[in-house]
């Protein structure tokens, strides 16, 4: 009686061979690894704080003055959001997705107290606070005495509210983790699947007995396991070598992989419908480059979107690799639980079933 054949041990033995091909393949170690670790390096060095001037005021804050006016107005502050809950003050800050609070103290009709609170996240920012705020303060009494009227101001700072200091490297890390899986889905899948098709070796896999599901699982294991790795290394470069935080512990390292592994479904997703459509070695790089390049500048990797023009928003707020971004951050720069993210992840989700119902109408064997 003939034996059936294993699928899994078939499957298996796809996962290895395709695996040793990605560790000889130049392209996945550069878009993949070597692009990541290089903006880390460049973005990541040192340990000098990150530099934001999102600000916001106390809800008690006295607002019949032309200090808190202008404010909004400067191209100096951003003006983050007016606090109307304590609880969110004190969060928002020590989070740091605030600089600093003002609280602005009525004396008199005339005179007023500024009370800068910073934020430990980026407590060297202080003086730079205090800086920008007498200049805009001189522009206010200069521009006041024309008109004939006078506020005074006396500037003061704070203790500094928060748990610890964020390094440079904890904003650029999770991004760039973003950047690699991006990359890994869309040019390690569309070229390799393309190339396999176009040498006739899926038809060849095709005509096995092994299962088409199997041959395709086998292939997409393959390239889990090879990113997940990746992924472990820049996690470790950046926490041994630049001081990245793991909030907590190992469980952050855990919510990062969780995290990489959905988006790199997600990111799959995008390079197995680019390799089915393209019909030309020649035309892969176009498409990737479409696909790709909106994402990596409009979804927070290099910069936060929000400081990108209003218009351009609901574009960001669309893209995959902005809720990926925005999970990452929350589990390690913020330092949030994994069910924080749950809202990211619901919409990563809705990504993978839309994607890979197109990517199997394209799929070609040969």
């Amino acid at each position: 009686m003939q034996q059936k054949y294993n699928q899994v041990k078939g499957m298996m033995a796809i996962v290895k061979a395709s695996f040793k091909a990605q560790l000889k393949s130049p392209m996945a170690l550069v878009f993949g690894f070597i692009f990541p670790l290089f903006f880390i390096l460049i973005f990541g060095g040192g340990n000098s704080e990150i530099p934001k001037t999102n600000i916001a005021f106390d809800k008690n804050s006295n607002k019949e003055n032309f200090f808190y006016g202008f404010v909004d107005t400067t191209e100096y502050f951003k003006m983050h959001y007016t606090i109307t809950n304590d609880s969110l003050t004190k969060d928002s800050l020590i989070r740091g997705k605030i600089s600093a609070i003002y609280n602005v103290e009525k004396l008199d009709n005339k005179n007023f107290n500024i009370i800068i609170t910073p934020s430990k996240a980026t407590e060297s920012n202080a003086n730079f606070l205090r800086m920008m705020t007498q200049a805009m303060l001189f522009n206010i009494q200069a521009n006041a005495k024309q008109f004939g009227f006078e506020q005074n101001y006396n500037v003061k700072i704070a203790p500094a509210i928060g748990t610890r200091l964020y390094k440079r490297i904890d904003k650029v890390l999770p991004g760039q983790l973003g950047f690699s899986l991006l990359s890994a889905g869309l040019f390690g899948v569309a070229f390799l699947f393309f190339n396999l098709r176009e040498t006739l070796v899926l038809k060849r896999l095709n005509a096995t007995p092994i299962n088409k599901s199997f041959i395709l699982l086998g292939e997409g294991l393959a390239r889990i396991f090879f990113q997940m790795i990746i992924i472990c290394v820049i996690i470790a470069i950046g926490y041994f070598f630049f001081g990245f935080s793991l909030v907590n512990g190992f469980n952050t390292f855990c919510s990062l992989l969780i995290l990489s592994f959905i988006g790199l479904l997600v990111f799959m997703g995008f390079g197995f419908i680019i390799s089915g459509a393209a019909k030309s070695i020649n035309t892969i790089p176009a498409l990737t480059n479409l696909l790709g390049f909106p994402q990596f500048m409009l979804s927070g990797t290099f910069f936060p979107y929000e400081g990108l023009p209003s218009f351009l928003h609901p574009v960001c707020k669309i893209l995959p690799l902005t809720h990926l971004n925005d999970a990452m951050y929350k589990v390690s720069f913020e330092g949030l639980p994994l069910l924080s993210t749950l809202p990211q992840i619901g919409i990563l989700a809705i990504w993978i079933v839309v994607l890979y119902s197109i990517a199997f109408k394209l799929f070609k064997w040969e």
